[in-house]
């Protein structure tokens, strides 16, 4: 499973862009107002010596800035600065701090997970159960009523074959059941899987990249940055950032993947009754539209596997084998080294 590229968010889709934009929007209505309540006095002023030469420098210090583009960039860049310093005093915006929150959630994630396999797994082996029992009562009527038949016993033998009729009808739909149970069982067991070692290459990321990052930011100050931006130079401390930015925003696609698989299970068993052999249709439109969909970032290209073996006879399914508690083997890479290179 490996990890992709993800196109960054720009400054204006981050939290941080948010505060600057209102910050802006602020900016623009107070010099609305000052220019409403003290436009003749600002008129007098610039008509002055004085003021005609502040007036001057601001303009040229502004169309310089335009014109500029090392000034536009560090104008931009400490804009920026400012703007994620205020945001970080009222909302989690570290990715590191992300990443450990994000670990804890799918840890709690992997234990509602492992429950709903467990409940599943005894909802499957209800339900193979009926549909034997149905089996084994299929042949009993269809036997006496053969043997009604010989004896010219004619109401036996209607009872007992449209009970038959009634129980193979019954049996088609459970086994269409076990069908989707057993997508659902397969998928759940995969992401599990999948999930498992999702938490343990972010928790890898944080221990490494805590260290790292610190060690960036001593080295790589705000005046060194800033130099880089106006030499038009890479800034590290930024270009690593970003690259930690792109793994919360793919692992907290996936864990949305994640949460949302759960609820498509949950609504999906709630649904069946095993006792009466029947189930809602709204759980499995939801499973069935799941399994429409293109694509999945936790399961990638194993999806479509998993949906094949579901619906191959041949390919049965062992309800008793464990749980899989895959992790990485040693020496494997880390699904989001790439995201640094």
């Amino acid at each position: 499973m490996e990890g992709t590229q993800m196109k960054p968010k720009s400054f204006w889709q981050r939290p941080e862009g948010v505060t600057g934009l209102l910050f802006l929007v602020a900016l623009v209505g107070i010099l609305g107002y000052v220019v409403v309540s003290f436009g003749a006095a600002i008129l007098s002023f610039i008509g002055t010596t004085i003021g005609l030469v502040v007036a001057g420098l601001i303009l040229m210090a502004l169309i310089y800035m335009v014109l500029d583009p090392k000034m536009r960039n560090l104008v931009f860049y400490m804009y920026k600065s400012v703007m994620r310093a205020i945001t970080g005093m009222f909302v989690q915006i570290d990715p590191i701090g992300i990443l450990k929150t994000y670990v804890e959630e799918l840890q709690g994630n992997l234990r509602k997970m492992n429950k709903q396999i467990s409940q599943l797994r005894a909802q499957m082996h209800k339900l193979k159960e009926v549909i034997v029992n149905n089996e084994r009562e299929i042949s009993s009527n269809l036997k006496i009523a053969g043997k009604a038949k010989e004896t010219n016993k004619r109401n036996v033998m209607i009872l007992k074959s449209r009970r038959a009729g009634r129980l193979k009808d019954s049996n088609i739909r459970l086994e269409e059941l076990y069908k989707k149970m057993e997508v659902l069982y397969r998928v759940l067991t995969k992401m599990y899987e999948n999930s498992s070692i999702l938490a343990e290459d972010i928790q890898d990321q944080v221990m490494v990249k805590e260290q790292e990052r610190k060690a960036i930011h001593a080295s790589h100050g705000a005046m060194k940055s800033a130099m880089s931006v106006i030499q038009g130079d890479p800034d590290q401390r930024a270009m690593f950032d970003m690259a930690m930015e792109s793994i919360t925003e793919d692992v907290a696609n996936k864990v949305g993947e994640m949460e949302r698989f759960m609820e498509v299970s949950a609504n999906f068993m709630d649904s069946v009754d095993l006792q009466n052999g029947v189930f809602e249709e709204e759980g499995l439109n939801m499973l069935e539209q799941w399994e429409k969909e293109s694509n999945s970032l936790l399961l990638g290209e194993e999806k479509s596997t998993l949906l094949l073996q579901a619906n191959n006879d041949s390919d049965v399914l062992d309800l008793d084998a464990p749980v899989p508690e895959r992790q990485r083997q040693t020496g494997s890479t880390n699904q989001y080294d790439s995201f640094f290179n």
